[in-house]
C-alpha cells in the first residue's frame, strides 16, 4: 500500500435490524469466506436486510447474507446466499443455545466490517418488536432530532 493512502474498508450495517428487534446482547465473531467474498465485502457489496443465525450441529450457521460476485473471479466466483459459518468458541455457542431457549428469542447480524484485516460479523441476541414498541422508537427519535435541532439554533 502506498503512502498517505488509507484503507477505509466499508462497514455493511443491517439497519433494518435495529427497527425491527430489541437487542439484548451482541457478539463479535468471525465468518468463514472464500476469496472472492472478501473481495466483494472490500468493495461494499454486501447485504444483511433479510439474514439470520441459526445454530446447526454445533455450529453458528449464517442464512440469507447475500454477497455479490466479484466480477474479476470468473470461474473461480462464490454463490450470493450460500450459508456461511460463524466463528465463534464452543462456549459462546452453549451461552447462545440457553438464550434461543427463550421464546421470541433470535439472533441476528447487525454488521459486517474490517478488523485487522479479517471480516467480523456483529450477531445480536434480539426478541421482535410489537407495532407500538416501533411507534415508540419512531415518537423518541423525532424528538431527540426536534431537541437537537432546537439546541443548534441557540448556540
Amino acid at each position: 500500500m502506498s503512502k498517505g493512502k488509507t484503507n477505509v474498508s466499508p462497514r455493511i450495517a443491517n439497519r433494518r435490524a435495529l427497527h425491527d428487534y430489541f437487542i439484548d446482547a451482541k457478539l463479535e465473531c468471525g465468518i468463514a469466506l472464500m476469496g472472492s467474498e472478501v473481495k466483494s465485502l472490500r468493495d461494499g457489496k454486501g447485504q444483511l436486510q433479510e439474514s439470520y443465525a441459526r445454530i446447526e450441529r454445533g455450529q453458528l450457521i449464517l442464512h440469507g447474507c447475500h454477497i455479490d460476485p466479484y466480477a474479476p473471479a470468473t470461474k473461480f466466483n462464490h454463490e450470493p446466499l450460500r450459508e456461511r459459518r460463524l466463528l465463534v468458541h464452543k462456549r459462546e455457542i452453549r451461552k447462545l443455545e440457553q438464550a434461543l431457549k427463550t421464546k421470541g428469542v433470535t439472533l441476528i447480524p447487525l454488521a459486517l466490517y474490517f478488523k485487522d484485516g479479517r471480516v467480523k460479523v456483529e450477531i445480536g441476541v434480539a426478541h421482535g418488536k410489537q407495532q407500538h414498541d416501533k411507534r415508540d422508537t419512531i415518537r423518541k427519535k423525532e424528538q431527540d432530532r426536534e431537541l437537537r435541532r432546537i439546541m443548534s439554533r441557540r448556540q
